[in-house]
């Protein structure tokens, strides 16, 4: 038997099949969205969803356009995840500072920021289009 240190860790379930592992899966995804629905910059992601969704209404972009910023905001927002998964994983095996940490951390922001980047090239592209119609 493996030595816990950690008061709230237990041994890894048995692995599921079939419909349970289903909704396993399910449950496993659930919780995750809860953990993320607490970084601040989520709930900003999310906003910022809403405000380009009413953009891109109001300037009648494309279906294409619209299937397009819905897939980058997914994209967004599983970026988002693994950086939080990154920063957790971080925060837990090196809390002290060190230049490794420090490195996975700004890699995964970076990430984020680019398909932040991603998101807002297309906005403009919506605009570009509406003014030049």
């Amino acid at each position: 038997m493996s030595d816990m240190s950690d008061a709230g860790e237990t041994a890894a379930p048995a692995k599921l099949k079939g419909i349970a592992h289903l909704f396993a899966a399910a449950s496993y995804s659930a919780a995750g969205a809860q953990r993320l629905w607490r970084e601040a910059a989520f709930r900003h992601e999310i906003l910022a969803f809403f405000v380009l969704a009413a953009l891109h209404f109001a300037v009648g972009s494309s279906l294409p356009v619209l299937v397009a910023a819905l897939v980058l905001f997914l994209a967004l927002v599983a970026v988002e995840a693994l950086n939080t998964a990154i920063e957790e994983i971080v925060d837990r095996i090196s809390p002290e500072i060190s230049a490794t940490g420090k490195h996975a951390k700004d890699l995964g922001s970076f990430a984020v920021g680019v398909m932040l980047l991603a998101n807002g090239v297309l906005a403009l592209y919506a605009l570009i289009l509406w003014f030049g119609a």
